[in-house]
């Protein structure tokens, strides 16, 4: 076999691993609800399998500091989801998706000129984060109405998702860790949640399931310090394992505040 038929072979191997986990993820999601969709949404869903097979062609040191990127950049997410919040309340999907897009484009491109440290990009997270969530939680509290699934959902959103998990395995070569945790972060996700729920729900219940994501930034905030710090000293593994078991902890933590604050308003009114 030659070596360009095997690298396809691998890559559209790696897409349809990534698009299994995304379907299953999803499907689980839109079972549970809104606030689960969301916690599910922030997992590693595409970053994950980004960084696995990004990690198979470079060693930890490369890994580490594409996860200082993705870090920083996060923050750049979180800013995205706020501005499609924002003007979805009164605009269509493409009016308020393109906007957001191009926002996290010019963050993520300030991002790059920038020399970037673990402290600052931790003081960054800490102050960036709460900000946006304060702003976000008045467009959380919207009835978002039950979503009938259908099968060309779940193939957008898989399909998008490993293209990005291609682009960053093919591109990490020639971009550098910097741009490779760049794009390993795009919010390729919740783009997708957006291209399918805006028209189907309307804008505010959609800008209602991506406000709920902004808390669970936080928690992959934490995964992306967890494999920043833990790959150069304890293996590339067991540091993505590491991070990957923060992320879930997290949004765990996070889902139980939701819900136990969901239940202490219903019990009062």
């Amino acid at each position: 076999m030659s070596p360009e038929l095997q690298f396809w072979l691998l890559l559209l191997l790696k897409m349809a691993v990534t698009a299994g986990f995304v379907v299953s993820a999803t499907v689980v999601a839109e079972r549970a609800g809104p606030v689960v969709a969301a916690m599910i949404a922030t997992l590693p869903i595409a970053a994950g399998p980004a960084y696995v097979f990004v990690a198979l062609h470079h060693d930890p040191s490369f890994v580490a500091q594409s996860a200082l990127a993705s870090l920083v950049v996060n923050v750049a997410t979180a800013v995205f989801a706020l501005v499609y919040a924002a003007l979805a309340q009164r605009h269509g999907r493409a009016a308020s998706v393109l906007p957001a897009l191009a926002v996290w484009l010019v963050l993520a491109a300030v991002v790059n000129t920038l020399p970037w440290t673990t402290l600052t990009a931790v003081i960054l997270n800490a102050i960036g984060l709460p900000v946006c969530i304060a702003i976000g939680n008045r467009f959380r509290h919207v009835h978002v109405p039950p979503v009938r699934r259908r099968w060309t959902d779940l193939l957008v959103r898989a399909g998008m998702v490993a293209v990005l998990v291609a682009l960053v395995v093919s591109a990490s070569e020639a971009v550098g860790p910097k741009v490779t945790g760049l794009l390993a972060v795009f919010p390729i996700v919740l783009s997708s949640l957006i291209l399918i729920l805006h028209p189907r729900i309307g804008g505010p219940a959609t800008a209602a399931v991506l406000a709920n994501t902004l808390l669970g930034l936080a928690g992959f905030s934490l995964c992306c310090l967890t494999a920043h710090l833990l790959v150069t000293r304890v293996g590339t593994v067991t540091g993505l394992v590491a991070a990957l078991l923060v992320a879930v902890a997290c949004n765990l933590v996070f889902w139980a505040f939701r819900r136990r604050s969901a239940l202490a308003a219903a019990s009062r009114a």
